[in-house]
Parts: C-alpha cells; structure tokens; sequence
C-alpha cells in the first residue's frame, strides 16, 4: 500500500487534454504526470505543482477554438 499523499493532487475532475494533447484544461499536467502521480515522490510532486501556474496561465492566454 502506498503512503498517503503529502502533496493534494491538484486534479479538478474536468479531465479535458489541450487541443494539442499536451495538459490537462483542468489540472496543468501532462499525461504521462497524471498517470504517474501516485508514484511519484513528494518531490517531483512538488516539482509539478510548482509548473502548474505557468501552465495555467499560458493555457488562459490561448485562444478558444472557433466552431
């Protein structure tokens, strides 16, 4: 059994990947982040969620798909 998380998962449950399939809309991570996460250390955790604004906030500068 894995030790309880230290660092909260920063998932939101909207679970939508980028147009490019590069993060999640919801949560910032990759896909390979999102699977890994509860092997991960609190370290690279850490490491992720410290990304995670700068992803974020490049993700709310791009511009919304036209129909």
């Amino acid at each position: 059994m894995n030790p309880p998380l230290s660092v909260i998962n920063p998932c939101l449950n909207i679970c939508r990947m980028d147009l490019a399939g590069k993060y999640c809309q919801g949560c910032g991570r990759t896909p390979v982040e999102i699977g890994r996460w509860a092997q991960m250390t609190d370290a690279e955790r850490a490491e992720v969620m410290a990304s995670l604004p700068a992803r974020q906030s490049w993700h709310s500068r791009a511009p919304a798909p036209t129909p």
